[in-house]
């Protein structure tokens, strides 16, 4: 079906602090954080790394956002690891590490 060649992701650019603070909410927190990813060729039913069991550090299996960003390049057919360049030629990385997710291929 569609889900077949279409990927869902849910995601954001930080994890929130396991703690609730003194104001009632939480706050940015860059040592733990969730995606979820489904479709685009992706295998199920799976859960990869962990945190501690306070939710402070991940600590089995770290991925980083370039793993992920490498991963969602690579399956949509753009090579992670190129570089660009800028009209004064200066190159620009795509990617700091390139690294895709093997788990998340088929």
């Amino acid at each position: 079906g569609l889900l077949e060649t279409t990927m869902v992701l849910a995601l954001g650019e930080f994890g929130r602090t396991p703690k609730i603070n003194p104001g009632g909410g939480r706050d940015h927190w860059s040592n733990a954080m969730s995606v979820l990813m489904a479709g685009g060729g992706t295998p199920g039913g799976q859960v990869l790394g962990a945190t501690d069991k306070a939710g402070y550090s991940a600590v089995e299996r770290v991925l980083s956002p370039e793993n992920f960003v490498s991963t969602i390049y690579t399956k949509m057919g753009i090579d992670p690891d190129k570089v660009l360049y800028t009209p004064e030629g200066r190159p620009s990385h795509l990617v700091s590490d390139p690294t895709p997710i093997p788990e998340l291929f088929a």
